[in-house]
């Protein structure tokens, strides 16, 4: 079938088209970056005064803020470094182990992602309430693992699965041990899978609010808990100062995989990566 050749107008109405959709997914993030520096206590769009008093509120030492920001900051390490030791063990074992009932197997690890968020809340408030858990941070990470594990099993699966095996086969040929493997080649050329699994775990723990919810007290209040509750019969305008550093905490964190991403792939091509001395 010939293909006809693209017109000025075509080319016009494509990107009329692709600057409105962007501009219509944007709109609501533009709309909290700039409701965020206003200074009235309604949260007006567009700000008829600018301040960053609700940025000072949110960062006051020893407030509600800033405690269940520092909170929602260790469950998230906790719950990025559960993840990784997962992730790392179950990605090594489906993509380069011969499990039986594979496929099986599989499904069960991403069975988190499917199955509805306050079903799997509901589940782990009824196993921690009895041990007298809840409020815990380490009852908090370990749900939020839940969730962010098979994230990070996804992603280190297709990173496995993107090393040429023959380095591996090469080293064990010369000698080199499975640990020394892993320490000198398998490891150094999954970082960038590491810190990509370790970014998005950390935000998935930092963002969850049903888990959370369920396995929070009064004293112990997550940042989304927190940002709930303050909605829920009020209107607080710290909460959009909240949301825009959520906005700027997820844009940074996916600047920060694609560079990795980038950087990786730069140092794989230079054969920067592989290690030059003898393997021992």
């Amino acid at each position: 079938m010939m293909e006809l050749p693209p017109t000025r107008a075509g080319h016009i109405g494509r990107a009329l088209s692709a600057t409105a959709i962007l501009l219509f997914l944007a709109m609501p993030i533009v709309i909290i970056l700039v409701t965020s520096f206003g200074a009235d206590g309604i949260g007006t769009f567009p700000p008829k005064e600018y301040s960053t008093r609700w940025y000072e509120q949110m960062a006051a030492p020893g407030g509600n803020w800033a405690t269940s920001i520092a909170l929602s900051s260790l469950v998230a390490a906790l719950t990025t470094v559960f993840s990784l030791i997962l992730g790392v063990t179950a990605a090594t074992a489906l993509a380069r182990g011969r499990l039986p009932l594979h496929a099986a197997v599989y499904g069960l690890v991403l069975a988190p992602m499917l199955i509805p968020q306050v079903v799997i809340a509901l589940g782990l408030f009824l196993f921690f309430e009895p041990a007298g858990m809840l409020g815990s941070p380490l009852a908090i990470a370990l749900g939020h693992t839940v969730l962010a594990a098979p994230i990070a099993i996804l992603i280190m699966i297709s990173t496995l699965r993107g090393i040429d095996e023959r380095l591996e086969d090469a080293a064990a040929s010369m000698g080199a041990s499975r640990i020394t493997i892993a320490r000198r080649i398998t490891f150094p050329l999954a970082t960038p899978g590491l810190i990509a699994a370790a970014v998005f775990s950390f935000i998935t723990s930092f963002d969850e609010f049903f888990i959370a919810q369920f396995l929070s007290t009064p004293d112990t209040r997550t940042l989304p808990v927190l940002v709930f509750n303050a909605l829920q019969f009020d209107v607080d305008p710290t909460v959009t100062a909240v949301s825009a550093v959520l906005i700027a905490l997820a844009i940074l964190a996916l600047a920060l995989v694609a560079l990795v991403r980038k950087l990786g792939g730069h140092r794989n091509t230079q054969g920067g990566v592989l290690p030059v001395e003898p393997l021992s």
